[in-house]
């Protein structure tokens, strides 16, 4: 999908599939981790798939122009940004499809600039086994992160994510993935310049 020509459109039907599946009573799910959503039509459609049902997801770690949680409108979305030692800067999309998840990976955020003034690339990823790796690890650990995480509230501001349970803190956890890479994911635990983190399992 490339931007400035279909990336655009092919968003909104992406989100519309979703809002569809959940008004068929089929499973529906959008995740989506980025830098900054600002455009309008997107966040309509955003918003229609909430009111559909579709449970959505979004890391966003700047400019957020989408309000989550407000009654009858976007019940279903939760927005969450993250600002800890490394800039984040992966743009991944993941859209339930009916228990066929599709993954996408590449150069856009959700802005008027990169979807219709610059030229942006967005790919799938179709191998099974890279696709269950963005999930489970790209996309689950820093939606379960409690200590750097900051939830966007429906009046606009923001509040650290509620702290239950064993802390989560992502970029740790994805240190300690890449210092255990020779040995599996996670078979090392970072010491000395950082605190050690140990790698919990996690649903998605």
């Amino acid at each position: 999908m490339v931007a400035p020509f279909e990336l655009h459109e092919r968003l909104l039907r992406l989100i519309a599939r979703e809002s569809e599946n959940a008004e068929r009573g089929l499973p529906a799910r959008i995740i989506a981790k980025i830098n900054s959503l600002a455009e309008p039509k997107i966040i309509e459609a955003l918003y229609r798939a909430s009111q559909a049902g579709v449970k959505i997801d979004l890391i966003v770690r700047g400019i957020c122009c989408l309000r989550p949680g407000v009654k009858g409108l976007s019940e279903n979305i939760t927005v969450r940004s993250i600002v800890d030692r490394f800039l984040e800067h992966s743009r991944v999309y993941y859209f339930d499809n009916a228990c066929q998840p599709q993954v996408f990976v590449g150069s856009a955020d959700w802005l008027p600039r990169n979807l219709f003034r610059r030229i942006e690339v967005v790919f799938p990823i179709e191998d099974g086994v890279l696709r269950e790796r963005i999930i489970k690890e790209i996309l689950a650990i820093p939606l379960a992160d409690n200590v750097k995480a900051r939830v966007l509230e429906n009046d606009g501001s923001y509040d650290l994510a509620e702290k239950t349970g064993k802390p989560h803190r992502s970029q740790f956890e994805f240190i300690e993935l890449a210092a255990g890479t020779e040995n599996g994911p996670g078979a090392h635990s970072v010491k000395g310049k950082f605190p050690e983190v140990k790698l919990a399992e996690r649903p998605f």
